[in-house]
């Protein structure tokens, strides 16, 4: 048996002047003059009356006595928990300007099969701590890094198309991602980029966000999302139903990927591009870069315990309690 509160034992010198009081006052309680109806009881009765009329204040001794092991907190060990396994912060960026709506990933739009598959990614994460921010023509953190991840999750399924203005700024998801790996201890640092359009919007252009990311440490994983030659981008209109995107001249506007760009970023951190044609290919890279990025952390051995307080609590109060009842009813002394 241990102790988790051991300095609670220092309470029993407090006990000390109690034990000199109760000996200096034992025989005085039980003066016969205090309990005048002991002459109406029988002999056997008085001398039981008596004796507990002497050491019934004593019972406060044994239930402080409880109460301050109690308030010690014993305790015996339940067995050792080992914790380990594989994880590293990963912060998700997900593109939500208006191109993602374009239909190439039919019969779906590129923002509803990116987020299934992201939420897919977050179920089989395991040990990963993650992060997610949204961009269109700015960026913001949608969610920390946590290691809960259906917060994460359910902060996933909150986000829609038309949160942000419309745009794509590519740099600034960058170094919203990477000011929220910036202070983590994590040996592995990824951010998990897609996108489907050239950055033009935002402070900081994509390769000077990405050379402060590799500063950092963190290594960023490119996804370029669209079939080759782009796709038209439809417009919701509710007086006309869906029409798609066009130019001054009435020319159909054509989703671009700046793949070159985003090589580029992939390069200086030292992570990898990937290119997204349809679902299976998304779901076949984020399943890749998972397999890519394990860093093993030490193994923690954790104590458990099982608390033994109550053994020692309950007592000590019933105790008490006896005492004063008794105290106040048959063992009162008359004034």
């Amino acid at each position: 048996m241990t102790f988790a509160n051991p300095y609670a034992f220092l309470l029993l010198i407090l006990l000390l002047p109690m034990i000199w009081w109760l000996v200096r006052n034992s025989r005085e309680a039980t003066a016969v003059a205090g309990y005048p109806d002991l002459r109406l009881l029988g002999p056997r009765r008085a001398n039981l009356r008596l004796f507990l009329a002497r050491y019934w204040p004593w019972l406060r001794l044994p239930a402080l006595v409880l109460l301050i092991v109690a308030l010690a907190r014993p305790q015996v060990s339940a067995g050792v928990k080992e914790t380990s396994g594989s994880g590293i912060d990963i912060m998700l960026a997900l593109d939500i300007s208006g191109s993602m709506q374009a239909e190439d990933f039919k019969p779906k739009n590129r923002f509803t099969v990116a987020r299934e598959v992201l939420r897919e990614f977050i179920s089989q994460a395991g040990a990963n701590r993650l992060g997610l921010v949204v961009f269109a023509g700015q960026a913001f953190t949608q969610s920390p890094l946590a290691a809960d991840h259906t917060i994460v999750s359910q902060l996933l399924e909150s986000v829609e198309m038309g949160m942000l203005q419309d745009g794509t700024a590519i740099g600034m998801a960058i170094a919203t991602a990477s000011s929220r790996l910036q202070a983590s201890k994590a040996r592995s640092k990824v951010i998990i980029l897609l996108t489907d359009g050239v950055n033009n919007r935002g402070e900081i252009d994509p390769p000077t966000a990405a050379e402060a990311a590799a500063a950092m440490g963190i290594k960023i994983y490119a996804i370029g999302v669209g079939k080759q030659g782009g796709a038209p981008i439809p417009i919701p209109d509710p007086m006309f139903g869906k029409r798609y995107l066009r130019d001054a001249a009435g020319n159909l506007v054509m989703t671009k990927l700046d793949e070159d760009m985003l090589k580029k970023i992939a390069s200086l951190t030292g992570g990898q591009y990937f290119r997204a044609t349809d679902a299976t290919t998304l779901r076949q890279i984020y399943t890749h870069i998972d397999k890519m990025e394990k860093s093993e952390f030490t193994a923690k051995r954790e104590q458990k315990f099982n608390e033994l307080f109550p053994r020692y609590l309950w007592p000590g109060l019933i105790i008490l309690m006896v005492q004063f009842l008794l105290g106040v009813t048959w063992l009162r002394r008359a004034p």
